[in-house]
């Protein structure tokens, strides 16, 4: 089987069981059960093969984790949870916890008691932050599940043995990919299924790959990669694909504001490999409360922060004084906080890094204080490209949005615009980009040259006489697709249409004079 039909095969598995298990629980609640099993086996099969490499390394070939007792276990606790980050007995592990679980008639109590053993694990070490609160969002006791005890735990064995039984493969043979794929897969399926809720968290896959991909052209490894509004962390683990998780060598640094989808972004971090020393995802509000003041410059940024959303801005008088906000002089409107974001990241941004930034139409020709803004940048050399993106690509909204990508370093004094509102195809219910769009985009970025109907290197000069409008359908001319029309033809055609016309009426006439003549 091919890694694609293996995909594929992973897929429709993952789908029938999101089909079959979701019943009445809603399946935006529902996705926290099943990725909450996925990554328990996860780490469960993570943490096992870590043991037994370790011990046939020294000449133990029969080792077995899962099948030793929790006493002799004990022994490798401390050792394993600096290395790992956490620990799990074998009698805790998903493969004996789901070999039980039929017979369980205490299922609920059982995973919740091991979930927070696997939490409290980490308590007083380096992981403690990484690991407090992944299961949260698993609520064994939910009433969603069912009304009684016995209900709930028949759901929560239909979940874990469905987990279970998803074929990921050989775990040593890159089974890791695997169990980040259908965590993607899931999130995806949910999030076009749930609206707008969904697109509040998670970008399309196409999107993120174009957004990394800018933002490391010439460079084959960076030190850290940032996302001041992660949501489930796609945007950042497109750099351990694009460059490989080995050449993003200080790790993966973000900020998320909603308590669930942080929780999530962590569990995806696992769930890629990304040991807890390589990734630091702090929890709440960055434009006013930023976590990461000491990890600060980075080389790669990408966002896909909430469109148009309020925040504080000049209703905070210290905001101002923010040294990220402060140099433009002016603070974006209360009512929205797009251009808030972008001169955050703009000032966590290091001297030769990119930020690529996906961003609501209206920031680039709004007036008022955002106008103002766009001036900062424009006059400073700040924007290095602005990318029109096709419609109806992300969940939750069909609106056309746009990337505008930044640089602190420049060869020119000019600003390319690509018009790549066309370059789409039609995947289900919605527009995507085709790995040949993407490339086409990618590689008018990297040319940085004039292109007929798509891309345009534009002047600052120009863009200051135009009041700072940084729209692309004002640089880049659309071809026209209308039919060339020969309007002398067209007249003559409609003189021979206007003599039939004429010819009938004559005729009509002359047959209800007949009609009426014989009437009389």
């Amino acid at each position: 089987m091919t890694k694609e039909q293996e995909r594929d095969e992973l897929h429709r598995t993952i789908w029938q069981i999101a089909n079959d298990l979701r019943g009445s629980v809603d399946g935006w609640d529902f996705k926290s059960y099943v990725l909450g099993m996925l990554f328990y086996r996860f780490i469960s099969e993570n943490l096992t093969l870590y043991l037994n490499n370790e011990e046939h390394r020294t000449g133990n070939i029969n080792f077995d984790y899962t099948k030793i007792s929790d006493k002799d276990a004990e022994f490798g606790r401390v050792d394993t949870v600096k290395e790992k980050g956490f620990y799990i007995l074998p009698s805790e592990l998903f493969v004996n916890v789901c070999f039980k679980a039929k017979n369980d008639a205490n299922l609920n109590e059982t995973l919740s008691i091991v979930f927070k053993n696997i939490e409290n694990s980490a308590k007083g070490t380096e992981s403690e932050d990484d690991l407090r609160g992944l299961f949260d969002d698993i609520d064994v006791n939910s009433n969603k599940l069912g009304g009684t005890v016995t209900k709930r735990n028949e759901l929560l064995t239909k979940i874990i043995e469905a987990i279970g039984n998803l074929k990921l493969g050989d775990y040593q043979d890159n089974t890791n990919d695997l169990f980040g794929d259908a965590y993607e897969f899931l999130m995806t399926m949910y999030a076009s299924n749930a609206g707008k809720s969904g697109g509040e968290f998670f970008t399309p896959q196409e999107v993120s790959e174009l957004l990394a991909e800018i933002t490391v052209v010439g460079k084959k490894q960076v030190n850290k990669v940032y996302d001041p509004a992660c949501g489930s962390g796609s945007m950042l683990l497109k750099f351990a694909k694009v460059l490989g998780k080995e050449n993003v060598r200080q790790g993966f640094y973000g900020q998320e504001i909603n308590i669930t989808t942080y929780n999530l972004c962590r569990i995806n971090m696992f769930l890629h490999d990304i040991n807890y020393e390589k990734f630091d995802i702090a929890h709440g509000d960055t434009l006013t409360e930023p976590k990461h003041w000491d990890d600060e410059p980075f080389d790669c940024i990408v966002s896909n922060p909430p469109y148009s959303i309020k925040w504080e801005g000049d209703a905070n008088p210290l905001l101002i004084n923010d040294p990220r906000f402060s140099p433009a002089g002016v603070l974006a409107p209360k009512s929205k906080a797009d251009l808030a974001f972008t001169l955050h990241m703009l000032a966590w941004l290091s001297t030769s890094g990119t930020a690529a930034i996906v961003e609501f139409p209206g920031v680039l020709y709004r007036s008022g204080a955002e106008q103002k803004i766009r001036k900062y940048l424009i006059d400073n050399n700040y924007v290095d490209a602005v990318i029109q993106l096709p419609p109806d690509l992300f969940f939750g909204t069909s609106i056309a949005t746009c990337v505008v990508v930044l640089k602190k370093s420049k060869k020119d004094n000019a600003t390319l615009f690509i018009d790549a509102s066309a370059e789409f195809v039609r995947g289900g219910a919605k527009n995507k980009l085709s790995e040949d769009n993407r490339k086409k985009i990618l590689n008018a970025y990297i040319e940085r040259k004039d292109l007929t109907h798509f891309a345009k290197l534009v002047p600052n000069s120009e863009i200051g006489e135009n009041d700072y409008n940084i729209a692309v359908s004002s640089y880049v001319e659309q071809e026209n697709t209308t039919e060339e029309v020969n309007i002398e033809k067209l007249n003559a055609h409609i003189a021979e249409i206007v003599i039939r016309q004429n010819k009938l009426r004559t005729a009509i006439d002359a047959i209800v004079a007949d009609l009426e003549g014989g009437t009389i």
